[in-house]
């Protein structure tokens, strides 16, 4: 879901690489297309918009296409700078990252329970650590993705269901998420961060900071106390 550019559609490229057989989906038809003719009857194309309503349904059509499936990776999302409070930004923000991650996940999560389990990888970001000023609903709705991945998993573990969790966590990767005019410190690329996820994805890890930068700079992030983080002038 979302692999119509940035990390979904390098993940996409690597299963396909891999040998698997892959259905694509996101809002935008034509680079799904593209990447589907470079694969021929290896790809299954779905346009599907997170935020409209009708979602579900067709992630469940694409699936049933593919015959079931083993593994799904959720890349869709959003997220700007946005000191000016911009209401248009925040809702869609919260639209893709909160409503749609939610109701693409469950989608899955319900079908997985019925259908002999499978893996459940999702991209959140660092950036669910500490709210972050610079990006509001960015930061608040990254917190919301790793705490419902975690709750998920909780909850499989409940009902003993085999399905597991791959809560990706990257910095900043230079992706066309990031085109927004502003500078980025340890800015990682796509092609990278995306063998650390199937890597992460493959080893069953739970939870997965990339790169090794982050992996040190996190820990550290959550121990600032909240009365100075306050104070602080943190970009996102």
């Amino acid at each position: 879901m979302g692999a119509s550019s940035g990390m979904g559609q390098e993940v996409s490229k690597l299963l396909l690489q891999d040998g698997w057989n892959v259905g694509i989906a996101a809002r935008r038809l034509e680079e799904l297309e593209a990447l589907a003719a470079a694969y021929p009857g290896r790809v299954e194309v779905m346009q599907i918009d997170v935020t409209d309503p009708d979602a579900p349904r067709l992630l469940l059509e694409l699936i049933d296409r593919l015959g079931g499936v083993g593994l799904y990776f959720h890349a869709s999302g959003v997220g700007k700078q946005n000191m000016s409070l911009d209401a248009a930004i925040e809702e869609r923000t919260v639209m893709t990252n909160a409503v749609g991650f939610t109701r693409m996940v469950d989608t899955v999560f319900n079908y997985m329970a019925s259908h002999q389990g499978g893996d459940i990888a999702v991209i959140s970001s660092i950036a669910g650590t500490k709210g972050l000023g610079a990006a509001p609903s960015y930061s608040a709705t990254k917190s919301f993705q790793n705490l419902y991945i975690q709750a998920l998993e909780q909850q499989a573990h409940m009902r003993d269901l085999p399905i597991r969790f791959t809560d990706i966590r990257p910095g900043f990767v230079d992706t066309p998420l990031l085109g927004d005019g502003h500078r980025y410190p340890l800015l990682m690329s796509k092609e990278k961060v995306a063998r650390e996820i199937l890597e992460a994805i493959h080893r069953h890890q739970h939870v997965r900071v990339i790169d090794w930068r982050y992996r040190i700079l996190v820990p550290l992030w959550r121990l600032i106390p909240n009365c100075l983080w306050r104070r602080l002038k943190v970009k996102s």
